[in-house]
This record gives C-alpha cells, sequence and structure tokens, in this order.
C-alpha cells in the first residue's frame, strides 16, 4: 500500500511517507496539528483511498478506554429477568460491541480512527496499549478472546491540548502536520474550488496570512475556515468586490466571521487597523 493525495485531499510528502511508515511497522499514526489542518480528514481519505469502511470513535472528555472495547448492560438484564424475558440467561445478549470490537471483527482490513485522544483522561492512552499492540481483547464476562481478524490502520489524533503518556508515544509512528504554506495553500483550494478565480484566491489568500501573522492573535484562521470564507465569497459578488477595494487601515475583511471566531481577535484586529491608520497620517 502507498497512500498519495486523492482528488479531495492534498497530502503533502512527509505525510505520505509517516501513513506509509505507520502501515509498513503495523503502528498506529499519531497525528497533531492545529485543529482544521485536516487530522481528521486524513483517515476519512486514506479509508476512501482504500477502497475500506472508515471506524471513527470520537473521544470525550467523560470516554473510558472500556467503551472501545465493549460495554456489559447489566441493568437492562437485571430489569429483563424481572420480567420473564427471553435470552436473559445469554450474557452476549447485553454486551454492546465497541468501535475496537467493530473494527477487529470486520470482514476486511479497516482504517480505525481514535478522534482527538488528548480530551479523555491521562489514563485512556496507557489502557489501550495492550490491546492495540495485541489486537486483541478479552471478554471477561463469556470468556471468549476477540481478535483483529484484519489488522486495522490505526489513525489517532490529537489537538495537543494534554500530554500523552511516554509508553503510549512509543508505540506510535508520530507525524505533525505543518500548517501549509501558500503553495500547498493554492493546490488545497483547487482541489475544493477548481473553476474559482485566480484573481479572488490571490486576494484571500494574501488577507488570509495577513491575518495568521498579526501578533498578539488568539485563535489564528485554519485551512477550513478559509475554506468556509471562500465558499461564501465565491457566492457573494459584493462581497467579493469589496475584498477587492479592501483598505487594510480601515477595516476588516468582508465576512471575517468565517475567519474571526471571538471577540477578542475582533477588537485586537480593529486596533492594529487603527494604528495603521494613524502611522499613516
Amino acid at each position: 500500500m502507498a497512500f498519495d493525495s486523492t482528488s479531495t485531499y492534498v497530502a503533502t510528502d512527509a505525510l505520505k511517507q509517516a501513513v506509509n511508515a505507520a502501515v509498513t511497522l503495523k503502528r498506529p499514526l499519531l497525528i497533531k496539528g492545529e485543529p482544521g489542518t485536516g487530522k481528521t480528514l486524513l483517515a476519512e481519505e486514506l479509508a476512501a483511498s482504500l477502497g475500506t469502511r472508515l471506524v471513527t470513535w470520537h473521544i470525550k472528555s467523560t470516554t473510558k478506554a472500556a467503551q472501545g472495547l465493549y460495554e456489559y448492560d447489566a441493568v437492562s438484564r437485571l430489569r429483563d429477568s424481572q420480567l420473564g424475558v427471553e435470552g436473559v440467561d445469554n450474557v452476549a445478549n447485553y454486551l454492546r460491541p465497541g468501535k475496537l470490537w467493530e473494527a477487529f471483527t470486520a470482514d476486511e482490513r479497516v482504517v480505525l480512527l481514535i478522534d482527538e485522544i488528548d480530551k479523555a483522561d491521562i489514563e485512556f492512552p496507557n489502557d489501550l496499549l495492550q490491546e492495540l499492540d495485541r489486537m486483541e481483547f478479552f471478554v471477561y464476562e463469556t470468556g471468549e478472546t476477540i481478535r483483529a481478524r484484519h489488522r486495522p490502520i490505526v489513525v489517532i489524533t490529537s489537538n495537543n491540548e494534554k500530554e500523552l503518556p511516554d509508553a503510549f508515544l512509543r508505540r506510535c509512528f508520530f507525524h505533525y502536520i505543518e500548517f501549509p504554506d501558500r503553495a500547498t495553500m493554492e493546490r488545497i483550494v483547487a482541489v475544493h474550488f477548481p473553476d474559482i478565480a485566480p484573481r479572488l484566491v490571490s486576494q484571500a489568500l494574501e488577507v488570509f496570512f495577513e491575518l495568521r501573522e498579526a501578533p498578539g492573535l488568539k485563535k489564528r484562521p485554519s485551512t477550513s475556515e478559509l475554506v468556509d470564507w471562500l465558499k461564501l465569497l465565491m457566492a457573494d459578488e459584493v462581497a467579493r468586490e469589496a475584498l477587492s477595494q479592501r483598505d487594510p487601515a480601515k477595516s476588516l475583511p468582508p465576512l471575517a466571521g468565517a475567519l474571526v471566531k471571538n471577540e477578542q481577535d475582533t477588537a485586537l484586529l480593529e486596533r492594529l487597523a487603527f494604528m495603521v491608520r494613524r502611522q499613516g497620517r
């Protein structure tokens, strides 16, 4: 297998090498990067390029590692036993397979995405070490062992909200998605909008990278937000005209709400524009 860019996803050479290395080593691929740089989309495109299914486990702050294996619904079993429901003696009827169980028992090799692992408790990654290493786990209620029929390709994403344990990191192949440079961003835009006017792309990217470089910005605009902004500009002729005639010293760019997502950054950019006006007097 050799992963490459697809018709809807631009992968850098470094990212391609990371994906292929993780598959060769049979290690989980740990992906970090700014929000909006395509970490989750990578797993979706990888599954699509292989023609296989994507099994996604979205992690929350309350998620426990055991939920990825299975959950035993003892409450329902107790209720059914009181009501005399048939099948209550079979404990397997009350096991709810988790995402690892689903990936391990699939009829073909799938891509397993463990999304935003850093949201969970600090012990969460370590609790999955053995299952991801051995590609199997034990079901205590039935006494059976669930083994992977086909080793899934495991992609794990993190927004770096908290440090991951060293023991977990040792078992992963790591890649940090650098924020795209202008040339790469032009390729990304072309994938999403093949018929977009080159002049609009040039103007939009000029403003976009100018905003990202503004000193003190709390949240810099991301790739996904640029795509949203361009979609709005393409649908709004007045906004496109305002962008082409924009004076950076006078106002924020049109439809700036697609790029600037909090009042602190809005106020900061307005102050910077005010300072530019004063210096120009």
